[in-house]
């Protein structure tokens, strides 16, 4: 995994494209503490709920990466924590991907959410625009007219500002990220360069998150 992530880091450094989401946390010393403290902290959009969020883009590699182990990592997360995933813009030309994202979950299909990345990075497909976003959704069976509604309307529109809202508010300036009741934030690149070690640090954030 190591050597992935180390490849990983370079195909980003050396990608021309802006789509590609930098990764670009500053890193301490070995031993430094592996998060940041969210100031002031933030209060969760899920009452009771520990909120943990994955900030992140489909064009960046690493998130890629680290889907499958996102996944697996919230069958195993404690019953008070809640996993919200947070698509992020850094230009204009990434907003559509926030918009499928969103939509998706207004139509319920959530499950192609995974499909997206591998559709960009494994069959290296040039999805960043709406009409082709909208040609590969039709492709896996979502009915076209309802998909340009939703893509389109009030309520994506709502959930795009507020991701870019949470995103400002946590400074996000490099993806994957984590953001932990609404107080830490980690990533793989605080976590010495490691997706696993940005996990193992979430599962260390969230009782410091509930205070004790």
């Amino acid at each position: 995994m190591t050597k992935l992530l180390t490849r990983l880091l370079a195909v980003s450094a050396l990608a021309a494209t802006t789509l590609f989401a930098p990764l670009s946390h500053a890193q301490g010393a070995p031993g430094a503490q592996a998060y940041v403290l969210v100031n002031p902290p933030l209060p969760s959009d899920t009452p009771g709920k520990i909120e943990v969020l994955e900030f992140f883009a489909y064009s960046c590699p690493h998130c890629n990466a680290m889907e499958p182990m996102v996944l697996d990592w919230v069958k195993k997360a404690p019953s008070d924590v809640v996993l919200k995933q947070v698509p992020v813009a850094f230009n204009a030309a990434m907003k559509p991907m926030q918009q499928l994202f969103y939509t998706l979950e207004a139509l319920g299909r959530s499950d192609l959410h995974p499909k997206f990345f591998a559709a960009l990075h494994v069959d290296h497909k040039r999805l960043y625009d709406k009409k082709a976003i909208g040609d590969w959704a039709a492709e896996q069976g979502v009915d076209r007219a309802k998909f340009d509604s939703v893509f389109d309307s009030f309520t994506v529109g709502t959930e795009v500002q507020r991701a870019n809202q949470l995103a400002e508010a946590y400074h996000i300036d490099g993806t994957p990220s984590f953001g932990v009741g609404g107080k830490f934030l980690t990533s793989p690149v605080l976590a010495g360069n490691s997706y696993e070690g940005a996990l193992a640090e979430v599962d260390k954030l969230i009782p410091m998150a509930r205070g004790k």
